[in-house]
């Protein structure tokens, strides 16, 4: 999404697909309903109005970066030792404590 227009599209695809008229949406979030025909028509709005018109679509809000040109796996995370371990931890332990002479 690149707009405030795209995400007022959104919400009010998903309204119609849940088979709600706008009166029965505003009434559903407790809304007036001149503040929900601007939600709708592209009007920005506070942060606190989208995740209460998101909670009445029983939708979620999620922020992710960017997509790059080169595309990544969906896990970027670093390798870690088994739990319970701590060789990941090992060269931060040595440099804080000291390697131990009897190891």
């Amino acid at each position: 999404m690149t707009s405030i227009q795209d995400i007022s599209q959104l919400l009010a695809k998903r309204r119609k697909e849940l088979g709600m008229e706008q009166a029965d949406m505003y009434m559903r979030i407790g809304m007036k309903q001149q503040q929900y025909q601007r939600v709708e028509s592209g009007n920005d709005m506070k942060l606190s109005t989208l995740l209460r018109v998101l909670e009445g679509l029983n939708l979620e809000l999620s922020i992710t970066p960017k997509q790059s040109k080169v595309s990544t796996p969906a896990n970027n995370s670093v390798p870690q030792s088994e739990p319970g371990t701590l060789e990941d931890d090992k060269e931060d332990l040595e440099f804080w404590f000291g390697k131990e002479d009897n190891q």
